[in-house]
């Protein structure tokens, strides 16, 4: 199977001046804990609802702060041919939950999650990718760095 058969393809991006509460609030209408940062048509960060809680919130950082102060800016992703149990091993490798979806031009076409891959028919590699995403620390473990 491949990455565009399962993956979210209507993706809200914000700009770097979107406030965290405008991006929260997106968020909360969209159901969804992420959403890729543009500035002038290039992708250049994502934003988490745990960047928002541990980098900017729980920073003292006020809700009208831009998302650019709390951004990831190592942005992860994978393109829309490419099969499924390739992209699984991946995301256990690097230990993330969700990747940017890009087609060959490296245009953002999608995002896809563990459990967009899951719930797909990939439960074998599911479970091993999501051993290696829980393995404490890693290169995305915001505790280290905050």
């Amino acid at each position: 199977m491949k990455v565009q058969e399962c993956m979210t393809r209507n993706v809200r991006i914000a700009t770097l001046e979107a406030s965290l509460r405008d991006v929260a609030q997106a968020m909360a209408v969209l159901d969804a804990g992420l959403i890729p940062v543009a500035d002038n048509g290039r992708l250049v960060g994502i934003v988490t609802d745990r960047d928002i809680a541990i980098r900017g919130i729980a920073a003292g950082m006020e809700p009208d702060t831009p998302v650019r102060d709390v951004m990831s800016t190592d942005l992860k992703y994978c393109f829309e041919d490419e099969e499924v149990s390739s992209v699984l091993q991946d995301m256990g490798d690097i230990q993330v939950r969700r990747f940017l979806v890009l087609n060959r031009d490296k245009r953002l076409v999608g995002i896809v999650s563990l459990g967009d891959l899951v719930g797909n028919g990939e439960a074998t590699h599911a479970g091993k990718a999501l051993e290696g995403i829980s393995q404490p620390g890693g290169q995305h473990s915001q505790a280290a760095t905050h």
